[in-house]
């Protein structure tokens, strides 16, 4: 019997999120107004009031999805007892400041480091990224490397579920991606409403800005081990760990892959902690 708690990333924003900790857990007020100072802008007003455009911006929606987790398993108290926590993409920066492996103050730093730094990397280089339905992992894989050789960028970059995964490149390279994906068999294969190309090489530039940020941080040995997603295995090292985290910002989320593994090891019940539940979704898939 293991409880693991898993926290989601980028995407699962929507307004209003957080106002109820706001409003009912002094813990989680003070959270939000300290984390209001460090960032230099009131983001507890665009989290509460803001339109879905000004919440969809990478460099409010990655402070935001990461504060309303954290802050949500802060405010559970003595009820925050993880065997075993990961996070998807952005949610990985949450399971670590959730299980102690890195200070509220320092992890909320990276995640708005890491969110301008991919900010930058969108801008620079137009690319974006598609969700590939009911085809299998072998095949979305195959046409990508095909697709790659003849020229641009596509790679898989989130392993959602069974039979749902995400590709992510160049924006012909991934639209050449689609349309072979659809013919070998998918039943949609369809471009996000993303900024960018995440989880790809195309990251690269914002890989290098976020591991100087890593590399000063303080990080600790968590109260729990933590199942990264560049490889799905659990860590509770804090110099691998920070390898990990630097890694995953060019490489695919194993997101499958990690909850197998949680359950291989022992995990009866998924907890999600921050914004929506679209984990809960794919955990119901896999397992």
């Amino acid at each position: 019997m293991a409880k693991a708690f898993v926290f989601p990333g980028q995407g699962a924003q929507f307004t209003g999120m957080g106002k109820d900790l706001y409003d009912n857990n002094l813990t989680a007020r003070e959270l939000f107004e300290s984390a209001n100072e460090i960032l230099g802008f009131r983001i507890t007003d665009v989290m509460f009031t803001g339109t879905a455009d000004e919440l969809r911006q990478t460099a409010v929606t990655q402070p935001a999805v990461f504060l309303h987790s954290v802050i949500a398993a802060r405010a559970l108290g003595s009820d925050f007892n993880p065997d075993m926590v990961a996070g998807h993409s952005l949610g990985e920066f949450s399971a670590l400041v959730a299980a102690g492996a890195l200070g509220f103050e320092d992890g909320l730093k990276l995640v708005s480091i890491r969110a301008k730094a991919m900010q930058k990397a969108c801008e620079a280089q137009p690319s974006t990224m598609a969700a590939v339905l009911a085809l299998e992992d072998e095949k979305v894989e195959e046409i990508c490397r095909k697709t790659a050789a003849a020229g641009g960028v596509v790679v898989a970059a989130n392993y959602n579920c069974p039979g749902q995964l995400v590709i992510s490149g160049t924006i012909e390279a991934v639209d050449a991606a689609c349309e072979q994906m659809k013919a070998a068999g998918a039943k949609r294969a369809l471009r996000l409403p993303v900024g960018g190309a995440f989880h790809s090489p195309l990251m690269e530039p914002a890989r290098v800005e976020l591991a100087a940020g890593i590399a000063a941080a303080p990080f600790k040995t968590p109260v729990c081990p933590v199942y990264q997603n560049v490889d799905a295995r659990p860590y509770t090292d804090p110099a691998q760990i920070r390898e990990n985290l630097i890694a995953q910002l060019t490489s695919p989320v194993r997101w499958t892959q990690t909850v197998r593994n949680m359950v291989a090891d022992g995990a009866t019940e998924f907890v999600e902690l921050g914004p929506g539940n679209v984990l809960a979704g794919l955990i119901a898939k896999i397992v």
